[in-house]
């Protein structure tokens, strides 16, 4: 072999070398450190907003206790930096006026305690759901018991400015008890982050904003799409390539699968399916619906069942099928949510008072229980942030 050849194969082994190397240290840099803050009823024992470690390459959670003190924080969210965390106070009170609030706070990376920034109102009874947009530069919150919607623009240092756009639904559909009125649950922005769309309970409807995000208004001429009549959209996602958004029904336990028209907002019904296993007859309510990082497949709780129930996805048409029914290992699985890895899957059981963890075999689509259980009075909401 010539000193050419010579120097050239070294030149190659020392390249497929560091390569590699740098391969193996991206995956040792791939997060599996999380902190998991856990939303609560404290009218039911609870203080306010609880922080845990969460190591994804265990699935075990540590507690470093309670994150900060607050009424009734509800729901959730964090912004895409990992920095504010934003909650609902869900209640029908604020500074002696007839609404709830809405409170911001700062993420202490090292302990995972949060500073209160500031707290506004939510202009309306009872707010239940919060989600900011893709820029996080907005903050969506539905008031559930006054059926209204706002948005609230984040200040560069976190804090929440006056509402920038208000909406008031009025109608009712066809339930008396739970339908008299309108009552906005929750909120999903579309990819492109030109549609906001608003799961009314109260009214059997979807209703398609167009949202300008410079301004963070919503446009007067939304899109509508009647639900089944006493459905009672609740909560919704969209597919991982946007072409297909699923709504949960609270009232029907039906997953439900939307085409979606990215150009005008338009939602057309695909399919229909029950998240309750066959046979079942007892009393129970549709909750919360996730996808998971991989886009594979869609989980749905029963409150009453007790259950997650898991579909497979297909890819081209976005039909469900469905794969397994799982106990939660609880009471009233209010919420769950996926880890970012896709590995585990973790309950939150209001009326038991716990957490229940389970890995997810992405093989055979089932939930596997680990044992691991946390207590925490009535937790509602759970979402992850990355550590340090």
């Amino acid at each position: 072999m010539s000193y050419r050849s010579q120097i050239s194969r070294l030149a190659i082994l020392l390249l497929i070398t560091v390569t590699s190397s740098g391969l193996t240290h991206a995956a040792d840099r791939a997060p599996t450190k999380y902190m998991i803050y856990v939303g609560t009823y404290t009218n039911h024992g609870s203080k306010g907003i609880y922080a845990y470690q969460f190591d994804a390459s265990t699935g075990k959670l540590t507690s470093p206790g309670l994150a900060a003190e607050t009424s009734q924080p509800s729901f959730l969210a964090v912004d895409p930096g990992g920095h504010f965390l934003y909650a609902v106070n869900e209640s029908g009170n604020f500074n002696g006026q007839p609404t709830g609030a809405v409170s911001a706070f700062s993420i202490q990376p090292e302990t995972g305690k949060l500073s209160l920034l500031n707290q506004v109102s939510s202009r309306g009874a009872d707010p239940a759901h919060i989600i900011l947009d893709r820029t996080g530069k907005y903050l969506f919150v539905s008031n559930y018991t006054s059926g209204s919607v706002v948005v609230l623009p984040v200040l560069k240092d976190g804090r929440l400015g006056e509402a920038s756009s208000f909406v008031q639904h009025k109608g009712s559909s066809v339930n008396p008890e739970r339908q008299k009125g309108p009552h906005a649950h929750a909120i999903a922005l579309s990819p492109d982050n030109r549609f906001a769309i608003v799961a009314d309970l109260g009214l059997d409807q979807l209703i398609a904003y167009p949202f300008d995000a410079a301004k963070g208004t919503l446009g007067a001429n939304p899109q509508i799409t009647k639900a089944s009549p006493g459905a009672g959209p609740r909560h919704l996602t969209f597919s991982s390539d946007g072409r297909f958004l699923y709504v949960i029904n609270e009232m029907q336990s039906t997953a439900v699968t939307y085409a979606y028209d990215a150009g005008t907002g338009v939602l057309r019904e695909y399919q229909s399916i029950s998240t309750l296993p066959k046979g079942f007859s007892g009393t129970s309510t549709g909750a919360e619906i996730e996808i998971d990082p991989s886009g594979k497949f869609l989980f749905a709780s029963n409150r009453g069942d007790d259950s997650i129930a898991i579909f497979s996805i297909d890819s081209r048409t976005g039909t469900l099928t469905h794969v397994d029914t799982d106990p939660t290992g609880g009471k009233t699985p209010r919420h769950f949510t996926v880890d970012p890895t896709g590995t585990w899957l973790l309950a939150a059981n209001q009326d038991s008072d716990n957490i229940t963890v389970f890995r997810f075999d992405q093989k055979a689509g089932r939930l596997i229980a680990t044992g691991d259980v946390i207590q925490v009075s009535a937790p509602v909401c759970l979402t992850f942030v990355t550590t340090p």
